[in-house]
């Protein structure tokens, strides 16, 4: 089957982004090939951060049960360089391999690894061979000497914990305990946590908290004697953060540029992407609409001249070549996190999400008279 319109623009804009990382990758020569745009040294962690926030956008796409036509084909071709980089990234004798443990930022990008597997199993677990999982797995337990900060960091800790339970591996429960709770305590309300004890202004919600904090609670929920009304409860609340991130989409396709990271581009809307893939969109919001929205974003943060360097390479900024907005911690590796908007390509192609006709997102619709019902805030049922 050929792929056609909106779903082409969306893979080709993919693979654009992925095939100088995962080509490199899984011929062993991403520190080689790879540009390392930072203020700071970042050379320890910059190529694990490319490879897991990378991965962690494509899963759904890689794990989806298609194998024929154009676009199966490009599909069994990618999850064939995701499996050889996951084996390059964890080898301990592989040049690139990705340090795991030696600083404190290999926890953050060995979980978005993690979130990766998690998301799926079947093409970048189950198809690894033994050498590779035990790899996997011994690397991902290395970063447990890293002592995460009492903010969103806690998941990442966590999430590495859900990645070794799905492996059927040792798992520490205290980790996954400590975060699902304490991201209890400091929920703020209207489908918003904060980054620890305080809210910032900024879209950790999206770029960490909301899309782990879901997928955590969904895997390991089961084992938990309130486990289901703990999905509903993380569920509910990301379904009201995903309403206000369509709504944050303006009728050009730009948002507000507020917060660190900003960097992460398309980032900021995974978690509208990830209630769209788990086809668990609020009432108020129709596939088809978020679809014309992220799309709008998509051509504004990614066909910004400068966006990519002369090989293909991400540069840091939101709308172009930006250095200026990038802190000490943002490297090239890091802006690989954009790819998480693409989450939703793990749909079928005859999916309403792709299949439906264009629609006009919601400040589209009211921007241009058309009436509506009036947003309220989501209150928590007891």
């Amino acid at each position: 089957m050929e792929i056609r319109g909106n779903r082409k623009y969306w893979l080709d804009m993919l693979v654009r982004i992925a095939d100088p990382v995962l080509t490199a990758l899984a011929a062993r020569r991403l520190k080689m090939t790879m540009p390392v745009e930072s203020i700071a040294d970042r050379s320890v962690c910059t190529y694990l951060e490319a490879a897991g926030r990378l991965l962690g956008g494509m899963a759904p796409w890689l794990e989806l049960p298609l194998s024929e036509g154009e676009e199966g084909e490009l599909r069994l071709a990618y999850a064939d360089l995701a499996r050889r980089s996951i084996d390059a990234i964890t080898d301990p004798g592989s040049p690139d391999y990705g340090r795991f443990g030696e600083v404190d930022q290999t926890l953050v990008d060995a979980a978005f690894l993690a979130h990766a597997i998690v998301r799926a199993p079947n093409e970048l677990l189950g198809k690894l061979d033994g050498r590779v999982r035990a790899n996997l797995a011994a690397a991902l337990r290395a970063t447990r000497v890293i002592r995460p900060y009492r903010s969103n960091w806690l998941l990442f800790s966590a999430m590495v914990e859900t990645a070794l339970f799905r492996m059927e591996e040792d798992y520490d429960r205290v980790r996954l305990d400590y975060a699902i709770h304490m991201h209890e305590i400091w929920y703020k309300g209207d489908g918003t946590y904060g980054d620890g004890e305080h809210f910032a202004w900024d879209y950790y919600n999206s770029y960490v908290i909301q899309p782990m904090l879901l997928d955590i609670v969904h895997t390991v929920g089961h084992t938990y004697p309130d486990g289901e009304r703990m999905k509903e409860r993380t569920l509910e609340r990301a379904q009201r953060y995903a309403a206000v991130q369509e709504a944050l989409i303006s009728p050009e396709g730009t948002y507000p540029a507020i917060g660190r990271s900003i960097t992460y581009r398309t980032g900021a809307f995974q978690a509208l992407a990830q209630i769209s893939l788990r086809k668990e969109l609020p009432e108020t919001l129709r596939p088809a609409q978020v679809r014309c929205a992220l799309q709008a974003v998509i051509r504004r943060c990614m066909e910004a001249p400068g966006t990519f360097d002369a090989n293909g390479w991400l540069k840091i900024g939101l709308a172009g070549s930006q250095p200026g907005l990038g802190e000490g911690y943002i490297s090239t590796g890091s802006l690989y996190l954009c790819s998480t908007v693409y989450l939703p390509l793990g749909l079928p192609p005859e999916d309403d999400f792709w299949s439906d006709p264009d629609e006009p997102w919601s400040s589209r619709q009211l921007w241009s008279g058309i009436d509506r019902a009036a947003d309220h805030a989501y209150h928590e049922r007891h």
